[in-house]
């Protein structure tokens, strides 16, 4: 299993293993298109030739980024891969001077295992939420917001 930042010819599994969520409604859908349009975002893991997981870090504003489209197959749950990936979102974070670092997940509780606190949606700028315009559940959104602070921290990895 490796993690690497993603490239061009990984965006159809990439989508594929997003919108698999998405149908479930664990997550926002994502186009192909955007996918393309943002693959520089993207990490992914792969085993055997095969796209396991994949995450994005999105740079919203001088201090804050998100880690958005977390996804790891079912088969390949609960070894680690979501766990490095978000580590990885993090440590790309810290290098590009970017401390704070929010998600909007229905499993907090794997993002406070990653260091993550949970905070209220409404402590979020507005700006976070662009987004939120497209999913289905909006406003009525279920989901909870955890933040990291990675100040102090010297190495994720």
């Amino acid at each position: 299993m490796k993690i690497r930042k993603a490239i061009v010819a990984d965006a159809p599994a990439a989508h594929k293993l997003i919108n698999d969520f998405a149908s479930l409604q664990l997550m926002l859908p994502r186009s192909l298109n955007a996918i393309y349009g943002n693959i520089r975002e993207y990490f992914v893991c792969y085993e055997d030739d095969l796209i396991v997981g994949v995450c994005a870090l999105h740079i919203l504003w001088e201090n804050l980024a998100e880690v958005k489209s977390l996804a790891v197959l079912p088969s390949n749950q609960r070894r680690g891969i979501g766990g490095q990936l978000v580590r990885h979102c993090l440590e790309e974070s810290s290098a590009l001077g970017v401390n704070r670092v929010f998600a909007l997940t229905y499993v907090p509780d794997f993002f406070i295992k990653c260091g993550f606190e949970k905070i209220d949606k409404s402590d979020l700028p507005h700006k976070t939420w662009s987004d939120c315009i497209n999913c289905p559940k909006f406003p009525s959104c279920d989901e909870q917001a955890v933040i990291i602070n990675l100040q102090g921290i010297s190495c994720l990895i």
